[in-house]
């Protein structure tokens, strides 16, 4: 049981590492892109287009590795096999 817990433990610090990685690349390369619209463009915008749409990919990530858990998640699924065990069962 407690061996249970620390993996999922483990496993959810692993998801919120690969998040973390996620939004400080999406940090840097936004800013990198911002340079170089500034510099090659100045006045066109084209790099808040990346930024808005990496940004709704950066909040679903971020919700599904604080907030996701539930709809769909791993107690989704252990439910459903559950329930479906007991239906054959029957």
């Amino acid at each position: 049981m407690e061996d249970e817990a620390y993996r999922r433990a483990q496993a959810h610090v692993q998801e919120i590492k690969g998040f973390y990685t996620h939004f400080a690349m999406y940090i840097f390369i936004n800013l990198l892109l911002f340079t170089v619209n500034a510099v090659t463009s100045w006045g066109n915008w084209w790099f808040y287009w990346v930024t808005f749409f990496w940004g709704i990919a950066v909040v679903m990530h971020a919700a599904s590795v604080w907030g996701g858990k539930k709809f769909l998640g791993k107690d989704w699924e252990e439910q459903k096999i559950q329930k479906i065990l007991e239906k054959e069962n029957k």
